[in-house]
């Protein structure tokens, strides 16, 4: 048995992505190039990008290709950051961002920022008043960054109202919507509104393999009035932003990738949500103390998250996984290590909280026989987790047998 419950890590790759890919990767020249095959491969190229930038609502120019959310986040922050003006020097960063975020905001630390941190309310939400004060006092920051969706509790942002409050401080603003793509409507247009050159939402992440592109695809949009600085040189490609031979194959792929999780998002988030509930009444009726973390509503569709005390974390992930479930305890992207979860303390929990928590995100190949496997599955690691967390000597009740 071998049932796949970590979406939210890496999507299952799509059919269709995985024909265009292959479509492309066959193509012989450089886009670059100004022979017939050279441009046959910019064709297909350029192409990618305008469709890439329907499903995103910007301008095909605006779409800049990277390997994937990572890079984006870090051409954002960094390249927002050497291009600020010299007399601002604050970065707003909310508690429980991604770690891509977060690391890379630890980096322009070390090199002279000052971070200003917006602590989260009890279920994940950015409280829009901290956002406003953190952009505007003392002096305006330098840029700020947000997640449109947690990429761990599943709660969902006021993008648009972000995007708002960045404008009227004329503040550059970051939005990693590598969470939220295939689930939510985005569009850079839209939140962008009519903020002033330079000000506003300038940049937004996504991944390819969060929506069924391959891994090493994804893209930022760049605002054409953004004021923002290359992290790669030596070629000029894509406004002089990341210069480097375009991965047309990639790119191909990413396009019908995002089309399809586009048409299908509807559909698919209410199919989604109604899984989420039957395994969440699952769990409840299985483990009275289960508790949902993140917004009960407002949340991403599929994202489960529970907390289930006594257990940790990463003993349940490895029960549910000799039974063929796979699941996660928070962010895949810690290389590995277990630690307690940033975003559950940015909640106001504490670490033993943060260790017994697990994210079970649902998506396009999650069947309901899926879900009841996993209902049936975890009374029992739960059980074996608790009796293996507890102090030895120690009774069922965690006392000291007389």
């Amino acid at each position: 048995m071998s049932i796949y419950l970590d979406h939210a890590a890496s999507a299952p790759l799509r059919d269709s992505a995985r024909v265009a890919w292959m479509a492309a990767a066959t193509l012989t020249g450089n886009a670059s190039s100004v022979h017939g095959a050279g441009q046959a491969a910019r064709r297909l190229l350029e192409e990618s990008r305008e469709r890439i930038a329907a499903v995103l609502g910007c301008d095909p120019i605006e779409v800049v290709l990277t390997s994937g959310g990572t890079e984006g986040i870090n051409l954002a922050l960094k390249g927002l950051w050497w291009s600020k003006p010299d007399d601002r020097d604050a970065v707003v960063l909310p508690d429980g961002e991604h770690h891509a975020s977060v690391d890379t905001v630890d980096w322009l630390r070390l090199r002279g920022a000052r971070v200003r941190a917006v602590a989260l309310d009890s279920v994940g939400h950015i409280p829009l008043d901290r956002f406003r004060t953190a952009l505007n006092a003392p002096d305006p920051a330098a840029l700020a960054t947000a997640l449109v969706a947690n990429n761990e509790v599943g709660t969902v942002q006021d993008a648009a109202q972000l995007a708002a409050s960045a404008a009227a401080a004329d503040v550059p603003l970051h939005l990693d919507a590598v969470a939220a793509m295939g689930h939510l409507p985005v569009s850079f247009s839209t939140w962008r509104g009519d903020a002033p050159p330079g000000a506003g939402l300038v940049t937004l992440s996504i991944s390819g393999h969060k929506v069924g592109a391959p891994v090493g695809t994804g893209a930022v949009v760049v605002s054409r009035h953004a004021r923002i600085a290359a992290l790669l040189h030596g070629g000029g490609q894509q406004r002089g932003l990341r210069s480097g031979t375009p991965d047309i194959a990639g790119a191909a792929a990413l396009a019908v990738a995002l089309e399809d999780a586009e048409t299908e998002r509807v559909s698919e988030q209410t199919r989604l949500a109604a899984l989420g509930d039957r395994l969440l009444s699952g769990i409840r009726a299985a483990i009275p103390q289960a508790e949902l973390l993140g917004d009960a509503r407002d949340r991403l569709a599929g994202n489960v998250h529970v907390h289930l005390p006594g257990a940790m974390g990463e003993t349940l992930l490895f029960l549910l996984d000799q039974e063929g479930i796979s699941v996660s305890t928070g962010s895949a992207c810690q290389a590995g290590v277990a630690e307690p979860s940033h975003v559950v303390l940015a909640l106001g929990r504490d670490e033993a909280v943060a260790r017994s928590v697990l994210r079970i995100t649902l998506g396009r190949t999650t069947a309901p026989s899926d879900v009841d496997a996993l209902i049936a599955a975890l009374p029992l690691a739960y059980a074996r987790a608790t009796s293996a967390a507890r102090p030895r000597g120690l009774g069922a009740a965690g006392v000291q047998p007389s």
